[in-house]
C-alpha cells in the first residue's frame, strides 16, 4: 500500500525528514543512503530504542529515496 506517493510509511517518513534536501558531494546511491542513516542510528541510539529504528529502517525502499534524489538533482 503506498503512503503519500511513496512505497510505504516507513520510506516516506525517512525522505521527508532525513533528506529533506540533495546537499551531497556526489550522487547518492541506495546504499549510501542507507549506511547514513544506519550509521546515524547506531551513533545516536541504544538498546530497544536503537532496536525498533532499526526495524523500523528494514521496510524503508532505500532504492526509491536515491531515485529522489537524483530527480531532485537533475530538476536543479
Amino acid at each position: 500500500m503506498r503512503y503519500n506517493g511513496w512505497t510505504n510509511y516507513e520510506t516516506w517518513r525517512v525522505a521527508l525528514e532525513c533528506f529533506p534536501s540533495n546537499d551531497f558531494w556526489e550522487e547518492p546511491s541506495a546504499d549510501f543512503c542507507k549506511e547514513l542513516i544506519e550509521e546515524h542510528i547506531e551513533q545516536q541510539s541504544t538498546g530497544l530504542a536503537r532496536d525498533y529504528a532499526m526495524s523500523f529502517l528494514s521496510d524503508v525502499n532505500w532504492h526509491e529515496i536515491a531515485d529522489s534524489l537524483k530527480q531532485d538533482d537533475e530538476a536543479a
